[in-house]
């Protein structure tokens, strides 16, 4: 029953993507507190370049003390992880508001960044890796 009344709070929801990262992020009305998989964004990351990554949509569109963001973040490591928080962050802030949009795009924060590990292939060590030729 929790969960459906956390539903209703949510001001807006974004679904962020990068490398093999998926965060989940939902605003909330509040005074700017981050929780990454329950814990606040300082203990989960470690890294203050992983913070700044994380806070970066909610600088560019003065938002910062205005949202409680609750996320929930799984797969990859931790700046793949930041950088599917920021997208979803930046998600999150268009579907509260659409004139939000224009400062993220040109920012960069709206596309999802294509780059992935390339799968190894067989007959290979690895991606593009051969096997050490032994001509006897």
């Amino acid at each position: 029953m929790a969960k459906t009344e956390d539903k209703g709070l949510n001001l807006g929801q974004g679904t962020g993507r990068r490398k093999t990262a998926t965060a989940r992020v939902y605003l909330r009305e509040g005074s700017g507190n981050i929780t990454v998989n329950g814990r606040k964004l300082e203990d989960y990351f470690k890294d203050s370049l992983c913070v700044f990554i994380v806070r970066q949509p909610l600088d560019v569109t003065d938002s910062l003390k205005k949202f409680d963001i609750v996320i929930n973040v799984s797969g990859g490591g931790t700046t793949g992880q930041a950088g599917a928080c920021r997208h979803g962050i930046a998600r999150a802030l268009v579907a509260f508001d659409e004139s939000n949009k224009p400062v993220l795009h040109e920012n960069g924060f709206m596309t999802r960044d294509p780059r992935m590990v390339e799968r190894k292939k067989y007959g290979q060590r690895g991606a593009r890796r051969r096997f050490q030729f032994s001509k006897r």
